[in-house]
């Protein structure tokens, strides 16, 4: 089991919950992670990075599988202008590959924000720390976990 996914597993056993990680193979998309975990897309929960121009730190953006970050929205609830977070960053920050940053179990504490749509669900599914591993968890206690705000960033359909 890799770093990542021990840091995951070991993030929900310290909240008091049963871990129940699943390595599905290579999911690269929400609509690749919905069809092999059997859910609908907005049950799947993106973690989308960016970097904070002003501090400089990474910056995660909590979103529904099937909505799409604006990124001026974004700007305006985390008070600084965003730019693109690279690989070093979001490595350094989170411990987690672009394609498998969970939204537990960073190395350093990471500024989140967290889509309302999500708590429409009994039971989203997030990355478990690699591109190809996801957990299940009820969406408030996700949001408590992560200690994100909930806030308006998703861009009109």
């Amino acid at each position: 089991m890799s770093k990542s996914v021990k840091r995951v597993r070991a993030a929900l056993e310290a909240a008091g919950i049963v871990p129940d990680i699943r390595e599905l193979g290579e999911t690269r998309t929400a609509e690749q992670a919905a069809a092999a975990v059997g859910c609908t897309l907005d049950q799947i929960v993106k973690s989308i990075i960016f970097r904070g121009e002003t501090g400089g730190h990474a910056l995660l953006f909590l979103t529904a599988g099937g909505n799409r970050v604006d990124p001026a929205r974004a700007a305006a609830v985390a008070g600084e202008p965003l730019g693109k977070a690279d690989a070093a960053l979001v490595r350094a920050e989170t411990g987690f590959a672009i394609g498998g940053v969970a939204p537990i179990g960073h190395l350093t504490p990471v500024r989140s924000w967290f889509d309302p749509r999500l708590l429409d669900f009994e039971e989203v599914w997030a990355a478990g720390g690699t591109p190809r591993h996801v957990f299940p968890i009820a969406p408030r206690r996700l949001l408590d976990l992560t200690g994100a705000e909930p806030a308006d960033f998703i861009a009109d359909a």
